[in-house]
Order: C-alpha cells, then sequence, then structure tokens
C-alpha cells in the first residue's frame, strides 16, 4: 500500500473526529522521515516549506519543513489539530490573546523527535526550530484550516491570510482577505 492509500484509507474513515481520534489516526499512520522525502524542499526565505499530503472535507494532513526563521504567531481558526515531530527539535510558543489587543506570551516549550503536541481552536502560538538538526513536522487539522489570524506583533496588527499563505505577514495584498489594528 502506497503512503498516499494509507493516508486516504485512515482519513476517510473520520466523520466528526474527537480531539482523541485525531491523534490516534496520526499515531496510527506510522509515517516516517523517509517516507516524506520527496515531499521536502527548501523554504526559501519562509520559516517553513508546507505539503498538503491529503485533505478532504473532514480533514487535512500536512508536512512542514523549517529554516531557521520562526513563523509568526497565528491561529489556525475554528479548526483543532495535532503536530508531530518527525525529526528535529520545535519550540511551541504560546500566547494569550484578548479581544481587539496584541497576544501576550505565555510560555515555550521544546518538543523532540517523536512528540506530539496539540493546536486547540482558536489557539494562538508560534513554532520555530530548536538547535541541533533540521526540524520536520506532520499537521493533522480538523476541519480544514480556513480564516488563519496571523499577527505582527511590531506593527500590532493582525490579518486573516488567504489559504496560499503560512504563519507570516503576507509578501501580497491578494494573501490578505481582512486585516486590523490591535490596541
Amino acid at each position: 500500500m502506497t503512503l498516499r492509500e494509507r493516508i486516504m484509507d485512515r482519513l476517510n474513515e473520520m466523520t466528526t473526529p474527537s480531539t482523541k481520534e485525531l491523534k490516534e489516526v496520526l499515531q496510527s499512520l506510522q509515517i516516517s522521515l523517509d517516507d516524506l522525502q520527496p515531499y521536502l524542499q527548501s523554504p526559501e526565505g519562509k520559516p517553513y516549506y508546507r505539503k498538503l499530503l491529503y485533505q478532504n472535507e473532514v480533514s487535512e494532513l500536512l508536512v512542514m519543513n523549517w529554516s531557521d526563521m520562526e513563523c509568526a504567531p497565528h491561529d489556525h481558526g475554528d479548526s483543532r489539530g495535532w503536530i508531530q515531530v518527525l525529526s528535529g527539535t520545535s519550540v511551541n510558543t504560546i500566547f494569550e490573546v484578548k479581544e481587539n489587543q496584541l497576544p501576550q506570551e505565555i510560555f515555550d516549550r521544546e518538543y523532540r523527535e517523536g512528540s506530539f503536541f496539540f493546536a486547540p481552536k482558536k489557539g494562538v502560538h508560534k513554532m520555530k526550530k530548536g538547535r541541533g538538526e533540521g526540524l520536520v513536522t506532520l499537521h493533522l487539522y480538523s476541519p480544514p484550516i480556513q480564516g488563519m489570524m496571523v499577527y505582527d506583533l511590531e506593527k500590532c496588527a493582525a490579518c486573516v491570510v488567504s489559504e496560499e499563505c503560512g504563519a507570516w505577514w503576507p509578501d501580497h495584498i491578494r494573501q490578505k482577505v481582512k486585516e486590523m489594528q490591535l490596541k
């Protein structure tokens, strides 16, 4: 069975996955770094390069390989999911956000190869590669991400980005769905 067939089989079984089921499905895929080598590319001046491995109406599975840049604080809209560290170490920073205010950093935590961590609905975080070898992460979200909010702490601004933009301030006006000033 190919990697794509394995992914399709497991993800197509889910209808309204619980948080626990999402993690169990991600674990059951048993995807290795070797499986993903054909999908990894240079981030080219961005915090990460991402490749959508599979998406249906219920969920999406992505692989990301990281540069030495950290991503911007962001949420995942109305999606929630799990992140698996396949290689390297991830530093995940959690923020508290009060309405129309700048996100405030609460804490950060390192996750090493083999670790899983949860991304809650509307939870704001940022990630970066820790010391050592390259960081590669696998992300399973439900439902597929739409309406991701990205924060620029220096500009005291936030924007909802289009699907073609990641967790960084958009390079092109077409990547911004909505922009707002924060207090």
